[in-house]
């Protein structure tokens, strides 16, 4: 009975994709909704992914210094640690869970809101595509977080360049040179393949459990904590199935 409840979610999840792009709603009107969830999506998180990054950047910029007791073990591995660290994992994949808590119960509560005060109802009565009005616009905004991921990425580093140098562990000379052996250029078109479709993710599960909730304001929180929970679960599973594909070929 639940696997039958879930496919017929996941049903309704691609049938909601498929109308998103049906009916498009009027360019002018459109272009303000695009700036306006650029504003709440993008700029809004572009504070708190700076200081996560930061400090995670020298938090594993340390951790790896202390755990490098062998002498015999140089100390650019410092900054290739650092450096395969951030970009391959951290700033795509884990910047995007917290994403899935700041922009996906955002997302959700402010759909799930208009559902509960019959805006929805109304945009439908005046013959506007909802779903086109609603999420359209949070998808083209959402094609901006790879400038969010990369900002996470240069200052994860920076940060553990600050901690590596300024901390004593490292020379400012070996932690550049860590940044730079054997680097792998595909690293980053894999991390932001992911962050491409992490994005998607972030777009559409929050929309579409606001979109399909049923209730009052009780139920827009529970729908905020729902679909968190299954936007990172999402996140983590094609973070897998991408990784399989891209990197162990």
């Amino acid at each position: 009975m639940m696997l039958i409840r879930y496919l017929s979610q996941i049903g309704r999840y691609f049938i909601m994709l498929k109308e998103v792009f049906n009916k498009p709603t009027k360019w002018s009107v459109m272009k303000q909704l695009i700036l306006k969830e650029i504003d709440d999506l993008i700029i809004d998180s572009l504070g708190i992914v700076s200081f996560i990054s930061f400090f995670v950047g020298g938090v594993v910029a340390i951790q790896t210094a202390l755990n490098l007791t062998n002498p015999l073990i140089p100390k650019y591995l410092i900054g290739f640690a650092t450096r395969q660290s951030v970009i391959l994992e951290f700033a795509p994949t884990f910047i995007s869970v917290i994403m899935a808590g700041k922009m996906g119960s955002f997302i959700t509560s402010s759909i799930g809101t208009m559902r509960v005060t019959e805006q929805i109802d109304a945009l439908e009565v005046m013959g506007v595509n909802s779903l086109n009005y609603l999420v359209f616009p949070k998808i083209i905004a959402l094609l901006l977080y790879p400038f969010v991921i990369s900002l996470s990425m240069f200052l994860g580093v920076f940060g553990g360049y600050i901690a590596g140098v300024y901390g004593g562990f490292t020379s400012s000379a070996e932690f550049i040179q860590g940044i730079q052996t054997e680097f792998i250029p595909f690293h980053i078109a894999y991390a932001f393949i992911k962050t491409i479709v992490f994005a998607l993710i972030l777009a559409t599960i929050p929309s579409f459990h606001g979109f399909y909730m049923k209730g009052g304001a009780l139920e827009v929180g529970k729908a905020s904590t729902v679909a968190f929970v299954w936007t990172s679960v999402v996140i983590i599973l094609m973070n897998y199935i991408l990784t399989q594909l891209l990197l162990s070929s």
